[in-house]
């Protein structure tokens, strides 16, 4: 389709490709990219507005909210949950799953949500962003239930992410190919910039916190140990590009390769982030772009998830540099 074309457009026209498509799933995908554009404006003016610093409350995972966190779970809220499109949403700043109330209808999807993945870097002008999947529900009736939450990556209907940065820009996926869309702010409209994104199978870059070397099992350690060998016929070195924020570092990756670890610890297994609001809609968009994610033993879009904020190891980026870590992460190579 031709550069600068909308996303309402694009996604109308997408729409054509399924005949029997009521319509339903790109309304609600419309009015989610609404949401995109109200928090990208407050994040463009936070230094000026309220919308910088500490709520004063902790979330379900123990850490300070920030208002920039609170202020974009409930825009995200606001902005689907009166569509009839939602029976349910789940979010990285809830404990539990937030019901589209009486009289407003309910629909047949749900939506899961990290508002703002990387809030802490807004006070520094770092790339910061916000993570989403949609599923369907399991059953056509009544209030949303854990079990349409629950569910393997694999069964994700749409995931993307929006980054806000130099540029706001949106990409998602349906599982027909990758699409991205940077914000005009002058007509307040995401326009086509990325159409049909394939990760390259291999890139020259790795994304990891190394301050925490001494913390990871000898797998992990002999592999970030590797990429930072010298063999020019290898392409080794590859470059290391940590930002701290997810979308970002993983955004960077996918255009120029490369892959992002965030390995468990020998003392926590279980890694840090988030397998329902971050591992699995990413891991969605990774493959579909021809990248892999996987936690170094298994690939995250075949785990079922267990609960809602469930974390996992998350390795993630291009295909052979991710296979290539399971290998030393299982013990097949050293």
């Amino acid at each position: 389709m031709e550069i600068g074309t909308t996303l309402t457009r694009f996604i109308i026209e997408q729409q054509r490709n399924y005949p029997a498509a009521t319509g339903e799933f790109t309304n609600l995908l419309i009015e989610l990219t609404k949401a995109g554009k109200i928090i990208a404006r407050e994040v463009n003016k936070a230094g000026l507005a309220e919308t910088m610093g500490l709520t004063g409350h902790t979330n379900v995972h123990g850490e300070e909210v920030q208002k920039l966190d609170a202020f974009a779970n409930a825009t995200i809220i606001k902005a689907t949950d009166h569509t009839g499109h939602l029976a349910g949403v789940v979010s990285e700043e809830m404990r539990g799953i937030h019901q589209i109330p009486d009289p407003l209808l309910r629909g047949d999807y749900v939506l899961v949500a990290d508002p703002v993945d990387g809030s802490s870097n807004i006070d520094v002008n770092v790339s910061i962003g916000t993570i989403f999947s949609i599923y369907r529900r399991r059953r056509k009736d009544g209030a949303a239930q854990l079990e349409d939450f629950l569910r393997k990556g694999s069964e994700q209907l749409c995931a993307g992410y929006i980054i806000y940065g130099s540029s706001t820009m949106l990409v998602y996926t349906t599982g027909q190919g990758v699409h991205g869309f940077t914000l005009d702010p002058t007509i307040g409209e995401f326009l086509l910039s990325h159409e049909g994104i394939a990760m390259p199978p291999r890139g020259r870059i790795y994304s990891v916190n190394e301050s925490y070397y001494n913390r990871w099992d000898v797998g992990v350690q002999r592999y970030v140990d590797y990429v930072k060998e010298e063999n020019e016929a290898a392409g080794r070195p590859y470059s290391a590009r940590y930002i701290g924020s997810l979308v970002a570092d993983f955004h960077r990756n996918m255009l120029k390769g490369g892959i992002f670890l965030y390995p468990g610890e020998v003392n926590a297994p279980q890694g840090k982030l988030r397998l329902v609001y971050e591992a699995a809609p990413l891991a969605f968009i990774a493959q579909q772009a021809g990248g892999a994610a996987s936690t170094g033993q298994q690939a995250i879009l075949d785990m079922q998830a267990e609960e809602l904020h469930q974390r996992v190891p998350l390795i993630i980026g291009s295909a052979d540099d991710v296979e290539e870590a399971e290998a030393f992460f299982q013990g097949r190579r050293s």
